[in-house]
């Protein structure tokens, strides 16, 4: 059986794909703010009443005395509109971000931050005052994490002085910093695969408010992925049960982008995280896609994410234990490769822990053995000869048998 290679390599041509586009886009964040100024000094009112009549228009809310006694002061029946026209002596509306002619700053890097699964990681978030104050003043701060695919933010914590409440996943993981002046960095203990993505700061001092963002990016790798039934057999909800299963997520956008720049050329399409069905091409050819268009990450678009089927595209995380290929003397069942591991303090690996061997770990290794999802693979970094194709990746050999006695096994064991 030949195996096939997933990874800086090229991927399936089964099937010819009708012509894409070519995606490189990339997500940026804006900062929102709300001009809120504070006016100063005295002002002069006058009243303009448009219409006439001798009914009292309805008032409501708060601002219902207020008109009702301006009306009756003016000796007039409020029926109109009444504009306000500021005097010689009202100031001009500030900009955003400034009250009583002092300014608020947030400043959050802007390059992405890069981290390993398991690891703890600071992402930064100072605030100033433009002119500096000489005396600290109360804020609150607030960090949420912003919506990569359709679902609603997350919020992370909240915080005013030492007070803080964390929520979620986030829950007992999460803290600011204590003792920095101007200080709204927060801090992220034991890292998971779900953490990765863009996080807003915000600093609330009375009613002004600015905010600044940090993205954080585990280093990990981007695969491809299929059912054991074959080729486009998952809706949205299957692949993201498919990656989980195999130790991974589904790979954003960005990830995918990346994994393209770094080589990963794969002629069938996959879900990503936001819905949508894309593939990267590094070399364009006539079975995907065709000639005339450019390399690139080639899209479908949206999908119906029930009733459309696909493969996906799965990221993985850099590896917290070992994964290595038992020494056994003999040739292994997929039921005999489980019980193997188990017996030497540990259990079958997963194809995430596969790749992120490879790529982390440098594992290489010219057997084939058995995965948890019953597939059989190996990993290549030297291509060799009687080692597959000349380029490194995950030699795949499909779904075999799971009683046939021809393959090995890779073990995880966790730290």
């Amino acid at each position: 059986t030949q195996a096939r290679s997933h990874g800086g390599w090229r991927g399936s041509e089964k099937e010819q794909k009708p012509p894409g586009l070519l995606e490189p886009r990339l997500r940026a964040g804006t900062t929102e703010q709300s001009p809120l100024p504070h006016l100063i000094g005295q002002s002069k009112w006058q009243a303009r009443i448009q219409g006439g009549g001798d009914k009292e228009p309805p008032l409501v809310g708060a601002a219902a005395p207020a008109r009702r006694e301006l009306g009756t002061r003016l000796g007039v029946a409020a029926t109109g509109v009444l504009v306000c026209h500021p005097g010689a002596h009202l100031h001009p509306a500030s900009p955003a971000g400034i009250f009583n002619g002092v300014k608020l700053v947030v400043e959050t890097p802007e390059e992405t931050l890069f981290s390993q699964l398991g690891a703890n990681v600071t992402l930064p978030c100072r605030y100033r005052y433009e002119p500096a104050l000489l005396s600290p003043r109360p804020v609150r701060i607030k960090w949420w994490k912003l919506s990569e695919d359709g679902a609603p933010e997350q919020d992370v914590l909240v915080a005013i002085g030492l007070r803080h409440r964390s929520f979620g996943d986030y829950r007992g993981r999460v803290r600011l910093p204590q003792g920095g002046e101007r200080e709204a960095s927060l801090q992220i203990w034991d890292l998971r695969l779900e953490d990765s993505g863009r996080y807003r700061c915000e600093v609330i001092d009375g009613l002004e408010d600015e905010s600044g963002l940090v993205e954080l990016e585990l280093r990990g790798v981007v695969f491809p992925y299929q059912h054991p039934r074959g080729r486009y057999q998952l809706n949205f909800h299957e692949a993201q049960r498919a990656c989980e299963e195999q130790d991974a997520v589904v790979a954003s956008f960005e990830q995918l982008f990346r994994a393209w720049e770094e080589g990963l050329d794969w002629c069938n399409a996959g879900w990503l995280q936001d819905a949508s069905v894309q593939y990267p091409v590094t070399l364009a050819r006539q079975r995907c896609g065709g000639l005339g268009l450019a390399p690139g990450v080639r899209s479908y678009g949206p999908r119906h994410r029930r009733l459309h089927r696909y493969d996906v595209f799965c990221f993985s995380a850099a590896l917290k234990g070992q994964v290595y290929y038992l020494e056994h003397p003999e040739k292994l069942t997929l039921a005999e490769a489980e019980e193997a591991c188990r017996e030497d303090g540990a259990r079958i690996a997963k194809v995430g822990q596969l790749f992120a061997a490879w790529k982390f770990r440098g594992l290489d290794r010219c057997d084939a053995g058995w995965l948890a999802d019953g597939s059989a693979r190996y990993p290549v970094v030297r291509p060799r000869p009687n080692c597959g194709p000349l380029a490194p990746g995950i030699r795949s050999f499909g779904f075999p048998d799971p009683q046939s006695r021809t393959y090995g096994v890779y073990c995880y064991r966790p730290r």
